[in-house]
């Protein structure tokens, strides 16, 4: 490495911790009103934990543990057993663990007081206290102790093979779980999910509804009538009729089943979501490397196909519109060598979503400050970003072998301003400390408030 390297990534790092360690007044006056309930909640695919961090000061206030390890001092149910950790693939095949396997999706409910969070590998989704921060339906651990963890972990919900993405429906009644490996969609009542949780003989499931094959997710229109449905193993979305009866549950009915095999040729779909203002459903076509829009009036029309670039791999899509510009934010999975202080950095996509209709394309990017960007979110006032990353920080850098969040300012969207880097550290069991890693699905909820889901 010659001095001029040194030099930046001395620069680097010293530029990422003044940044993490800004006080709150300093994020305030920088990109407006933060409120005191504002957290980010991020879903840790490998290490089954959700991290929550505090915006205010851009640190880690805590993590959620989805695992069910030091339950009991017996080894069997130990994370570390005679100073050896696991690797985080071994660690959900250890004997007797019963806990999340492969925590994905995440979504708020509409007021943003409950999240929703899947197990793709354990095929159960659990419900999260976004105020209490806690998972809803632990019990006290009858064999706690000094060396263990003073609750059991709830079970979840048991709803079948690979739920990929939770959706709230837009007056929070029900929970539509994708069940990417068996080609139909769980359809949960909230109300007696939370009943069945803390332990009540009910049954949340009010129906399984068929759709395509491989769906990915749901998202509804803003008036909550209509529900898309995205697949990643068919170039097609098929769109239903939610039909709300007068207790406020659906009775779905497909309406139409659309053909997307010229912007989406290989079928694979992962990510999609309506614009705020309700007019437009955006998708990301992750193997196409390219996005699309569509109206959410019937007809559904191809309004835009935006392509990001070779191997560009968009993950989620986020829309930030404020006194500066209307904007689609995409995140590329892309790892490019080339970013800020030669650090390996994955981007994200900026769309001019003011531009006329049919002539929308990416009209620029910007380094995410972490590698293999995912989860995307903003904060309600449409100032602040935070991007989730599925790898570690490379050897060398400032957060080397970390999972990170980063967080921007994006009070002028075209051009955001990078404020902090975020490791997201360990998990704190009784045995040892398990790292949280592999991010995937961020949102940022502001609990008692109407949300994006509202």
């Amino acid at each position: 490495m010659n001095a001029n390297r040194r030099e930046i990534l001395k620069y680097t790092a010293a530029a990422a911790a003044t940044a993490a360690a800004l006080p709150a007044s300093f994020a305030q006056n920088a990109t407006g009103s933060i409120d005191a309930r504002d957290r980010v909640f991020i879903t840790n695919e490998d290490s089954n934990t959700l991290v929550v961090i505090d915006p205010r000061t851009n640190t880690v206030e805590t993590t959620i543990n989805l695992t069910s390890f030091d339950e009991d001092a017996r080894p069997p149910f130990r994370y570390i057993t005679a100073g050896i950790a696991p690797t985080h693939a071994a660690m959900i095949h250890k004997p007797l663990y019963h806990g999340c396997i492969d925590a994905h999706g995440a979504v708020p409910s509409p007021d943003g007081r409950l999240l929703a969070t899947s197990g793709r590998g354990s095929s159960n989704i659990y419900l999260i206290d976004a105020v209490e921060k806690r998972v809803i339906g632990n019990t006290p651990n009858l064999a706690a102790g000094p060396t263990t963890n003073p609750e059991r972990l709830s079970s979840g919900i048991l709803l079948g093979r690979e739920p990929h993405e939770p959706t709230f429906s837009r007056n929070g009644k029900e929970l539509w779980v994708t069940l990417r490996g068996e080609d139909r969609i769980a359809i949960l009542d909230v109300d007696r999910a939370l009943k069945q949780l803390r332990g009540s003989d009910v049954s949340s499931v009010r129906q399984f509804l068929p759709t395509l094959n491989g769906p990915a997710q749901v998202w509804f229109n803003r008036e909550g009538s209509l529900a898309f449905v995205a697949s990643q193993k068919v170039a097609q979305v098929d769109v239903f009729q939610v039909n709300l009866g007068a207790d406020g549950h659906s009775q779905p009915k497909r309406l139409t089943t659309l053909d997307i095999s010229a912007q989406d040729k290989l079928g694979f779909t992962p990510f999609m979501k309506t614009t705020p203002d309700g007019q437009e459903v955006w998708f990301s076509h992750k193997l196409a490397d390219a996005l699309s829009c569509r109206s959410t009036r019937e007809g559904f029309d191809l309004l835009d196909s935006v392509s990001l670039g070779a191997m560009g791999r968009p993950n989620h899509v986020e829309f930030v519109a404020n006194a500066k510009g209307s904007v689609v934010y995409a995140s590329l999975a892309r790892v490019d060598d080339s970013g800020p202080g030669g650090v390996a950095s994955s981007q994200i996509a900026i769309i001019d979503r003011s531009a006329k209709t049919g002539d929308r394309k990416m009209t620029g990017s910007f380094f995410s400050h972490g590698r293999e960007s995912h989860g995307l979110w903003t904060n309600p006032e449409n100032t602040l970003l935070y991007v989730a990353h599925e790898q570690d920080e490379l050897p060398g850098t400032p957060n080397a072998g970390q999972t990170v969040c980063s967080a921007f300012d994006v009070s002028d969207p075209f051009k955001p301003n990078f404020i902090a880097q975020i490791a997201l550290g360990n998990l704190a069991l009784p045995s040892g400390g398990l790292r949280n890693k592999k991010s995937i699905n961020l949102v940022y909820v502001r609990p008692g408030v109407k949300g994006q889901t509202a």
